[in-house]
């Protein structure tokens, strides 16, 4: 396929609800609230149970998705705190900048894409690696963003056991490993299908609404070193350890890399805001929402590429 027909079938899609979701935010004031509520509790565990309940991914592909997220995820931290200590960052700033270079958008920017470009394996992937990045960002990313405050972090990380997509996954694992997942014309599956993809525009709409209250001030050559680690680094990195992991199924290879080179994610926003309390004319706050919005504009081009890359067997 053509870098044209890619952006057409693969991305636009994205863009176009989200920039729907952009303008309610922005002429509306639209609160996002209530459908983080909905997303979050309702729609997304209904996607991760179908989806995973439904997949033909094999045990070991899904250890071997698990096994490349740690390896990824461990040599962007360090390469991250490398990066922003060479480059001048203190805390907090520099715990911001180490979390908007690492944790990609793999929930509602990464599982439409994957939807879009490889279809139902590409969802089910995406809801698992989804999982796995709620889990690092409520305990690796709450210890980040909270570095140098006085208080401990420690107990704000029991978060994680309030997110419901870790759950979802139990169940839908168990029912797997048990043979006791119901038939697909049954009623429940019928239900949690038609929850499911419910969920994959609804999060689009969250992500144009999110964007449209970021503030875009920020310091240019921080924010920049930032999305280039994110949009450049991050693909070639989750490349390797794709590789070194290895993969029997090459099409769920494709997809755990596309979506660790997905632009940052909103969370990142919460978590600075939540436990990082930097003062100075450069906040955390700042650093982070202005990468969000420029990964997240600038992934338009960088994640064409890399679907065409990837589906022409470039990569992988």
């Amino acid at each position: 396929m053509s870098l044209l027909s890619i952006f057409a079938t693969a991305i636009l899609p994205v863009v176009v609800v989200a920039a729907a979701g952009f303008a309610l935010g922005r002429m509306k004031g639209t609160d996002p609230d209530a459908l983080n509520t909905i997303t979050v509790y309702v729609l997304a565990p209904a996607l991760v149970v179908h989806s995973l309940t439904t997949s033909a991914l094999a045990g070991d592909t899904i250890l071997s998705v698990v096994l490349a997220v740690l390896l990824f995820t461990a040599a962007m931290l360090a390469v991250a705190e490398a990066v922003g200590r060479l480059t001048g960052h203190s805390e907090p700033l520099l715990g911001a900048f180490v979390l908007v270079a690492v944790f990609p958008n793999t929930g509602n920017y990464g599982i439409p894409l994957a939807d879009f470009a490889f279809g139902a394996t590409g969802r089910s992937t995406a809801v698992l690696v989804t999982a796995l990045q709620g889990v690092l960002l409520y305990t690796v990313g709450i210890y980040i963003a909270a570095r140098g405050n006085a208080s401990s972090p420690l107990a704000d990380m029991r978060r994680v056991f309030g997110v419901p997509l870790v759950y979802a996954v139990v169940v839908a694992l168990a029912l797997r490993w048990l043979g006791a997942v119901p038939p697909a014309d049954s009623t429940l599956m019928q239900t949690l299908e038609l929850l499911g993809n419910a969920s994959i525009p609804v999060m689009l709409l969250i992500l144009g609404i999110q964007l449209s209250s970021v503030d875009g001030d920020s310091s240019l050559e921080s924010v920049g070193t930032a999305s280039a680690m994110k949009l450049l680094l991050a693909p070639v990195l989750a490349f390797a350890a794709v590789l070194a992991v290895g993969f029997q199924n090459q099409t769920v290879a494709r997809v755990v890399v596309l979506l660790l080179a997905t632009p940052t994610g909103v969370t990142t926003i919460i978590l600075v805001g939540a436990f990082s309390h930097g003062t100075g004319e450069r906040s955390p706050g700042e650093l982070v929402s202005a990468t969000v919005f420029l990964t997240t504009v600038v992934s338009a081009v960088t994640v064409t590429v890399l679907v065409w890359l990837l589906q022409s067997g470039w990569m992988l």
